[in-house]
């Protein structure tokens, strides 16, 4: 059994992935993009955010995406949200699964969502109430988990202290990320460990970038440590527009690659790395996958190397 199996991975491309690119994508182009994934056996997706549109343009027609996608899709598709009025708009869409979403950090949390954490915890009790009573999952999502870039390292027990406060009883997962993609391996399995540890029982994801080299490595950690999930968007593709120094996420191709789950095969991985091609250069974007340089290299008895 691999890693993976014991959790799974989520694709963030069409939300994380898409706040600081210049190139927009159709309603009818994101849900050709899901429905890619979900036929190639990714397990969730993450499909956009509620967020205003004037602040993160990409994103602005998230509520067309949810309501051009069927129920059973949705069920495996995830939103971001950080406030209960955000919960409710994506409910009415019909979406069933939301990250709520604040920081570890003071600094970040003003910069991102416009309030302080204290005011964004406040808001997590009914925006529990709204999803389970919709039937829907709910996940306490944690930026700035390791790293602030405006105040530098972050306390552990701030984000400890943060995970059990008592405003997010009854979260369904907790996302612990690194938006700088500055920790290293042993910070993150010990961070991991003790949410594991210390902190109310629940599905943990983790969810890095790859600013310094370290996404898959992290993740490994991660996934030792007892999280049940990690993100990834093809290409690398993402980063924070509130979050200086920020590149994109680990790929989901390296992740794949590094993973190997039991539904992927060479046939679909070059599907995925097809996909992630086209899709970056519709934006215009650099692809910093690793495994994809790898697919088009002139390996031929490898078998994960696409036919030349």
């Amino acid at each position: 059994m691999t890693r993976l199996e014991l959790g799974k991975l989520r694709d963030v491309t069409l939300r994380d992935g898409l706040q600081l690119t210049g190139g927009m994508l159709s309603v009818e182009r994101k849900v050709e993009v899901v429905r890619t994934f979900l036929a190639l056996g990714v397990p969730a997706v993450e499909i956009g955010s509620m967020a205003r549109g004037d602040v993160v343009p990409p994103l602005a027609n998230t509520v067309e995406v949810i309501r051009a996608l069927t129920p059973e899709e949705l069920a495996a598709c995830w939103v971001w949200v950080a406030t209960p009025r955000h919960v409710a708009r994506a409910l009415e869409a019909g979406a069933r699964n939301v990250q709520y979403c604040l920081s570890a950090s003071e600094s970040h949390n003003q910069a991102n969502i416009g309030r302080s954490v204290d005011t964004s915890l406040d808001g997590m009790p009914e925006s529990i109430a709204l999803v389970h009573e919709a039937g829907g999952s709910i996940q306490l999502c944690i930026a700035t988990s390791f790293t602030c870039p405006f105040e530098g390292a972050v306390d552990p027990e701030r984000v400890l202290a943060i995970a059990s406060d008592p405003r997010a009883e009854g979260a369904d997962g907790i996302v612990i990320c690194d938006t700088l993609g500055q920790a290293v391996p042993h910070e993150v399995r010990s961070l991991i460990s003790r949410v594991r540890d210390e902190t109310p029982p629940r599905d943990i994801v983790y969810h890095g970038h790859d600013t310094w080299g370290l996404g898959v490595a992290n993740a490994l950690a991660a996934l030792e440590a007892g999280a049940s999930t990690v993100d990834g968007a093809i290409g690398g593709l993402g980063g924070c527009p509130f979050a200086p120094g920020a590149s994109g996420n680990t790929a989901t191709e390296d992740l794949l690659f590094a993973l190997r789950p039991s539904w992927l095969d060479p046939t679909r991985f070059a599907r995925l790395v097809e996909l992630s091609e086209s899709l970056l250069e519709e934006l215009r974007e650099p692809n910093r996958s690793k495994a994809r340089e790898g697919a088009r290299s002139k390996a031929p008895v490898f078998p994960w190397v696409l036919p030349q």
